[in-house]
């Protein structure tokens, strides 16, 4: 690096002995709320999160699914629904360290003291990126409208 200044920590690049979880979370807090809540919808049938992230950019250009990208987003609206009153039991996100990938990490661990039921690994980091994006994914979800039934 010719100039030690121009140094930016925010684009360092993982430890090698970092999970891999920890780059998916890093790509997909790069998503935008409408994403991730289709990322959440498509991991309660596919909970693998690296191919649900390529299925939810399928679905977003256009690509024919059985699924579409607004069923998907309803579905992700009504898992985060579901799980947002477990989320808010552990007391808020509280305050974002510098790292990045060290909140990724705090928020996954979170996510293990929550009574959210059978959670896979695309579903923990859906899960974990919404709630570290929670007031833009909150907004997205109220756009939908109120939950069938209420």
């Amino acid at each position: 690096m010719s100039d030690p200044h121009a140094y930016d920590p925010r684009f360092a690049l993982t430890a090698v002995d970092d999970p891999p979880l920890t780059e998916t979370g890093v790509m997909l807090m790069g998503l935008d709320a409408e994403r991730l809540l289709a990322g959440l919808g498509m991991a309660a049938l596919a909970d693998d999160p690296a191919q649900v992230a390529l299925t939810v950019d399928r679905a977003k250009h256009g690509v024919e699914l059985r699924l579409t990208f607004d069923a998907l987003v309803e579905a992700g609206v009504v898992r985060w629904r579901e799980a947002r009153t477990a989320l808010d039991a552990l007391g808020g996100a509280g305050a974002p360290p510098a790292s990045l990938r060290k909140t990724w990490e705090r928020t996954l661990a979170m996510l293990d003291d929550c009574d959210l039921g059978a959670v896979g690994p695309a579903t923990a980091a859906h899960l974990a990126a919404c709630w570290l994006r929670h007031q833009e994914v909150d907004q997205r979800a109220a756009e939908r409208g109120a939950p069938q039934g209420e």
